[in-house]
């Protein structure tokens, strides 16, 4: 998945606050940060070494002001620490075919999103990892639980040719 192809899809203002869960090393959440330049970008993980170089690499090396990270467990409630109805957008990219608590991941999102805010959750068509014995959560499947977390589906799209890509709104 090439960030930029991800991002070419919603539709971003420089000013957004915007937050990709389970963001790893950052390069989603970097790609982000740089188009909202007057925004905010928050990036959400379980995984304290992954945030410390999402950070030293925003700050360092990128030069962007705008990053902030946050440790936490996104399967449960709350844990996001981020306030109900404030973020503009919501990125889950490769985070639901690895929990068991998909609807959880989901329902946070919706929870820190604000009304008609975009919450994008791009997964594995297939899981590519013997290591992961947790299944993809196939398109119906995450179609179903956003609407749950009273999601509305504004389009799906391919993301990359293992990847599918779901865009909701509030």
């Amino acid at each position: 998945m090439k960030p930029e192809n991800i991002l070419s899809n919603l539709n971003l203002q420089e000013n957004m606050i915007a937050c990709e869960f389970g963001c790893g090393a950052g390069a989603l959440t970097i790609a982000l940060a740089k188009r909202l330049k007057n925004g905010r970008v928050f990036g959400l993980d379980v995984q304290e070494e992954k945030l410390s170089a999402l950070q030293s690499r925003a700050s360092s090396l990128e030069n962007l002001k705008n990053v902030f990270t946050v440790r936490c467990d996104l399967e449960k409630p709350g844990d996001s620490t981020l306030r109900k109805n404030f973020v503009d957008l919501v990125l889950i990219p490769n985070v639901l075919y690895q929990a068991e608590n998909k609807c959880g991941i989901i329902k946070e999102g919706s929870r820190i999103l604000k009304r008609r805010g975009q919450l994008l959750i791009v997964d594995w068509i297939e899981n590519p990892f013997k290591k992961h014995q947790k299944h993809v959560a196939g398109l119906e499947e995450v179609k179903n639980l956003a609407g749950k977390a009273e999601l509305i589906l504004k389009r799906e799209f391919q993301a990359s040719d293992n990847h599918y890509a779901l865009l909701f709104t509030k």
